[in-house]
């Protein structure tokens, strides 16, 4: 993990074209502003993960979920 020390109104540029600038430092909460392309994601890391959650089950697929689908009409 890259570590880098900033103040308030200081910024990062990662990829050349996503900026993180601190906006402001109170107790132990930092407040961000990220600039991105529309075409970045950009989510809390919990957001993130539960997003990942939500794929990955319903991506997978379980033996009664067969059982669950229409079957196909027989030909006349």
């Amino acid at each position: 993990m890259l570590v880098l020390s900033r103040r308030s109104n200081e910024s990062i540029v990662i990829g050349g074209e996503v900026v993180v600038t601190v906006l402001e430092i109170r107790g132990d909460q930092v407040r961000l502003g990220i600039d991105a392309p529309r075409s970045v994601t950009v989510h809390r890391e919990e957001v993130h993960a539960e997003i990942q959650r939500a794929n990955q089950s319903a991506a997978t697929v379980r033996s009664d979920d067969l059982g669950r689908l229409p079957r196909a009409p027989r030909p006349s």
